[in-house]
């Protein structure tokens, strides 16, 4: 067993580490399918072995070519570390600053067996969100890292350290890109070949720069979506017997079974993969499985009828269960769900981020590296068999939405009925949740910020909700708008109901969907509760990327962009940029994230609080920036809500100047201009 010295003192090269190989009895990442050519193996072995002085080259060589033909990509197995991999302490980090031991717990949070997807492939979440590219990354990251002063910056290309710069005590300790493909090159074959190669990775969101927080990190955002889902489709406040059907228990999937129970309804959620299945199960999040539809509908209507709360997990293909619903209303004319969305990892359909009905979880893994073609025409046969059935059920009145996972983009793809008549390119028959759901949310500033006490003490997360549901109620009684009011009760319910549900998986961490006033409000006073010893270490805030300012992504966050600049990633870029600038501990830019490599530019942070008055200084100037960015944008785009916010905000800040668009009132203007 490795100690964390061990673990920062660099590359063990003396003696190599013993090649223990993979480890059995722990998922693992389906088998790449780079399609190298006998020059770019060449490439992708040399690459791997530079990280290593010639010695060792011989003996490491024929076990990194023997990965690269089994698994498509050299992981480095061997030196996977024996330690066991949680986020400890910080305290018990050997590192000369704070900063640096907070990004080691945030690391080694992200490569935890009981939050990653693939530990052992450096996956948190996805199907292929990548912390590092191999495990030679990962030891001389932890070594720059126990090095660093406050007067270096570790900077990061795609999983690999450049180096640590000298750098001011203000600048961020941590630079990260992503992916930073030339977007003429950014496909998702050039990709599959660069990853093999060691050059580029695909860092999801939070994977990659390193906040991802387990499945906690997305349910109160699945929990929101779920609610306003009943109040806008079903014209109800109370989801008691109501019924919601998707798919996928992984990373960030994994928190719609939660959520169902949370909301209050019957979640039935598919899962092809038995360990996601089992793995969510054993944690609690998800409270009966079954691989029988038989099953599955028996329990569906009795827990319908008596409007018991209910999350099952079906160990079986979506697509067998949706069309069972279709067979039980051809056969009964009864209409057995209410609401249907997808979070299979569609962004990546066909390296097992979607798994088609003709076969086994088993004869899919192996079809995908030995017949890549014929698995892609089942991916899209099926994919064309899921609409069908999902568009049977909406014509019987059956609410669908798209999750933001790419579905209703790759559905479109494989030639499935999803076409909007009339609409623009980024709309289809079924709205993303971001256009119908949580876009207004977007707009008001509302988005998922987050905090992790590095303490490891659930006691400092009590301490931290307590702080944060009294910031909130100070804040209503000083007034606010009704708008903004709502969403702080909600808030204050999500926090006072956390600690019920068992959400914490990995580090000590909290996810709250805030708005600027209450993200500031909340980050000063957890700051001030650590220079008075209320709170034992650090508190380490970010955000998902899945946000207001940090994401841009047609297909999702910014679907609901309607003056033709979805496209356009200024946005995500310049948060990167501000976040930097403005005190982050350390930010992070990716290309792909949700919906995919090449179709989102998205960016976060991370921002230490230790209790100090610069620390507090920061967090009130950054994190202001970090709304108001994206409530601007979308201010220019035509939005109304967010107009409103920004407005408010210039009131409150007398240095925010913002370009506020002219509506034109008079359309026909328009027609009489373009056609005289």
């Amino acid at each position: 067993m490795s100690s964390l010295e061990e673990i920062c003192g660099g590359l063990p090269l003396h003696p190599l580490l013993e090649n223990r190989g993979r480890k059995k009895g722990v998922p693992h990442a389906p088998v790449r399918t780079p399609n190298l050519t006998a020059q770019e193996e060449k490439l992708a072995l040399q690459n791997a072995l530079r990280y290593f002085p010639p010695e060792v080259h011989k003996e490491l060589a024929l076990e990194f070519a023997e990965e690269l033909k089994l698994y498509g990509h050299i992981y480095m197995y061997r030196f996977c570390p024996a330690i066991e991999m949680r986020a400890y302490p910080i305290e018990e980090y050997p590192c000369k600053t704070k900063s640096a031991a907070a990004i080691m717990h945030m690391i080694m949070n992200n490569l935890d067996p009981s939050v990653a997807q693939f530990p052992q492939e450096l996956v948190t979440y996805g199907g292929n969100g990548q912390v590092f590219s191999n495990w030679a990354q990962f030891w001389l990251v932890m070594h720059y890292l126990s090095e660093m002063t406050e007067e270096q910056t570790l900077v990061m290309y795609s999983g690999h350290p450049l180096g640590l710069f000298p750098s001011p005590r203000y600048a961020p300790r941590l630079i990260i890109t992503n992916g930073m493909v030339i977007p003429n090159y950014s496909s998702r074959d050039e990709y599959e070949k660069m990853f093999a190669m060691g050059v580029t990775m695909y860092g999801q969101m939070t994977a990659g720069s390193y906040c991802y927080i387990g499945p906690q990190g997305i349910v109160h955002g699945t929990v929101l979506t779920v609610l306003n889902a009943g109040r806008r489709y079903l014209g109800v406040e109370d989801l008691a017997g109501r019924v919601f059907v998707t798919s996928g228990l992984g990373g960030m999937s994994g928190a719609q079974a939660k959520a169902a129970v949370i909301a209050g309804c019957v979640g039935i959620i598919a899962e092809v993969d038995e360990a996601a299945l089992l793995k969510r199960y054993k944690q609690g999040w998800l409270m009966e499985i079954t691989d029988s539809l038989d099953h599955c509908i028996a329990r569906l209507r009795d827990a319908r009828e008596n409007k018991i709360t209910l999350s099952l997990g079906y160990h079986g293909n979506v697509v067998d269960l949706w069309e069972r619903f279709v067979y039980e209303l051809d056969t009964t004319g009864e209409q057995l769900v209410d609401l249907g969305s997808d979070q299979t990892s569609c962004h990546n359909p066909f390296s097992g981020g979607y798994y088609p009905v003709q076969l086994s979880f088993e004869e899919a893994n192996q079809l995908m590296s030995t017949n890549p073609g014929r698995f892609r025409t089942l991916v899209q046969e099926s994919l064309r068999r899921q609409v069908a059935a999902i568009n049977r059920l909406s014509d019987k009145g059956m609410f669908f939405w798209d999750y933001g996972n790419a579905f209703l983009l790759e559905a479109q793809r494989a030639g499935a009925d999803v076409e909007k008549r009339g609409a623009n390119k980024i709309e289809f028959r079924y709205p993303s949740y971001v256009q119908h759901i949580m876009g207004d949310i977007f707009s008001l500033g509302f988005g998922p910020f987050r905090w992790v006490c590095t303490s490891g003490d659930p006691q400092d997360l009590a301490t931290t909700d307590l702080i944060a549901t009294s910031v909130l109620e100070e804040a209503i009684h000083q007034g606010v708008s009704a708008s903004v009011k709502q969403q702080y009760h909600d808030n204050i319910h999500w926090i006072r109901e956390a600690g019920k549900h068992s959400l914490v998986v990995g580090s000590q961490a909290r996810i709250l969907y805030s708005d600027q006033k209450g993200r500031v409000s909340i980050a000063v006073a957890i700051n001030r509760a650590i220079a008075e010893k209320r709170i034992k270490a650090p508190v380490v805030l970010s955000r998902d990327h899945h946000d207001v300012s940090g994401t841009d992504s047609p297909y999702r966050e910014t679907s609901n962009i309607y003056d033709g600049s979805a496209f356009c990633a200024d946005m995500a870029v310049q948060n990167f940029v501000g976040d930097a600038v403005r005190g982050a501990t350390w930010v992070a830019l990716h290309n792909g994230g949700g919906v995919g490599w090449g179709e989102v530019i998205n960016g976060g942070f991370g921002l230490v609080l230790d209790g100090s008055a610069e620390a507090e200084e920061q967090a009130k100037i950054m994190l202001s920036w970090d709304v108001s960015n994206g409530v601007a944008r979308r201010c220019w785009s035509g939005n109304s809500n967010a107009y409103e916010t920004i407005c408010q905000a210039m009131e409150e800040t007398g240095k925010l100047k913002v370009t506020l668009p002219h509506k034109v009132v008079d359309e026909s203007i328009l027609e009489q201009a373009l056609h005289r």
